[in-house]
């Protein structure tokens, strides 16, 4: 495995962003960070997605920042400045950005020589499965597989800009891992996403894992190892039932989900 430093241009400035390269070609996938951003901890996830046998793009989506000092997920919820600011820097996402940066990074995915097949895999985490979800209604053409750990706020019916608004849109196989403690994505907006995705005839699993929401971020203070080793088979077999090419590292055609 090697990582790989890519600079994006953007019209509102350049996204700095890591590849994570296997060792041998394979389908391309996108990580979405959580609240605290591109740090070194995405990075690290990003380079488990390469030993699984996918060139990851872990970007940097708050690059509008310009030079942001990270965020320490452990405190910064618990400080009124920090929170604030962390908050702040998160509203700068709006659904068209979201979607206008996605266009570019497929296309960066797609120039790559180590990229193989032509449906891309999107995974994220809090702030990021919101992403996730939104990203492959929006580029369905191109997205086999979206995932979603810990995401909040995927089918808030009191917010124009819910990801479930648009979600009968996804052609792609949708995972959504919630956590059992996560007020910002309660049962009801499980049901109504659920509900959303079925009549859509869009291929997904909803289901709750034990744990605080944070569960698979190891930085985050609610980090949860057993849920986190779940989340990780969970999103191995969801692009190794997807993505047509590899699965583990070995080359699979058959599996179904």
């Amino acid at each position: 495995m090697s990582r790989r430093d890519v600079l994006i241009a953007r019209p509102d400035g350049q996204c700095h962003a890591t590849l994570h390269l296997p060792d041998a070609p394979g389908p391309g996938v996108i990580l979405y960070p959580d609240a605290g951003g591109a740090r070194e901890v995405m990075r690290e996830m990003g380079d488990r997605l390469a030993a699984l046998g996918y060139v990851a793009l872990v970007p940097d989506v708050y690059y509008r920042e310009g030079d942001w000092a990270p965020f320490d997920l452990s405190t910064a919820f618990g400080d009124p400045e920090e929170r604030a600011r962390l908050f702040s820097v998160m509203g700068t996402l709006t659904p068209d950005r979201i979607e206008a940066d996605a266009g570019a990074f497929l296309d960066v995915l797609a120039q790559q020589p180590e990229v193989i097949g032509d449906k891309v895999g999107l995974t994220g985490y809090c702030m990021g499965g919101r992403i996730s979800l939104r990203v492959a209604a929006a580029h369905s053409e191109k997205v086999g597989a979206a995932a979603s750990f810990h995401g909040g706020n995927l089918a808030n019916a009191d917010d124009p800009n819910s990801p479930h608004r648009i979600a009968d849109r996804i052609t792609g196989v949708v995972l959504v891992a919630a956590a059992e403690e996560d007020a910002s994505f309660p049962p009801e907006q499980a049901q109504l996403l659920g509900q959303v995705l079925t009549a859509a005839g869009v291929r997904h699993t909803i289901e709750t894992y034990p744990a605080k929401h944070g569960y698979a971020v190891t930085d985050n203070a609610t980090y949860d190892e057993a849920a986190a080793e779940r989340h990780w088979k969970a999103l191995e077999e969801l692009y190794g039932a997807t993505l047509g090419i590899w699965f583990g590292g070995q080359e699979r055609s058959d599996r179904g989900i």
